[in-house]
């Protein structure tokens, strides 16, 4: 789904455009449809490595993107937002359905304990996350998120603007980075 506005999908070739631009690379879902399809394919035309992590289940339902794309099937949800983590040095959230709002708070949540120490852009298009980023104030206001930690979800105006914050990105102070039993 593109969603209701041209906007979105203009977006959507204008990310995958300027991270060719910038020499950088893609990371996404694996499908070749949607926004994030745009997103990639766009910038395959580029130039731009783009690299897909898509589940088995999900390679046929989303139609997995063929030509010039790396593509790393795993087993499971959880291993997909796992392994995109591990090859991403950031996180461009696209407008989107309940799975995107579900791997970007799940990558909030990540930075938030140290789990990864990578920034999380929500691309606010025609205003399409400003009330989520609301709530996020709200959340705050009522003592459940920590002010040095609303920082985490970043909202840009522009895909440039999007690039750069992530760019300039740095985990807030004290936040400590997550520990397996054998490193404590």
């Amino acid at each position: 789904m593109t969603g209701a506005r041209d906007d979105y999908a203009e977006a959507a070739r204008e990310l995958g455009r300027e991270v060719a631009r910038r020499g950088l690379g893609l990371v996404y879902g694996g499908g070749a449809v949607g926004l994030m399809g745009i997103a990639a394919d766009a910038a395959l035309t580029a130039g731009a490595e783009v690299i897909g992590v898509i589940p088995h289940g999900l390679l046929k339902r989303e139609v997995g993107h063929g030509g010039g794309v790396e593509m790393h099937v795993v087993d499971t949800m959880h291993e997909r937002k796992a392994k995109m983590a591990e090859l991403s040095d950031g996180f461009i959230v696209l407008p989107g359905g309940f799975g995107t709002l579900e791997e970007a708070v799940e990558a909030l949540t990540w930075a938030q304990l140290g789990i990864q120490a990578k920034g999380v852009v929500f691309l606010d298009v025609a205003g399409f996350w400003t009330p989520f980023l609301d709530v996020l104030d709200f959340m705050q206001k009522e003592g459940f998120v920590r002010e040095a930690q609303r920082p985490l979800a970043m909202r840009a105006a522009t895909v440039a603007e999007a690039l750069d914050k992530l760019a300039a990105f740095a985990p807030p102070p004290g936040t400590q980075p997550w520990l397996r039993p054998d490193q404590a």
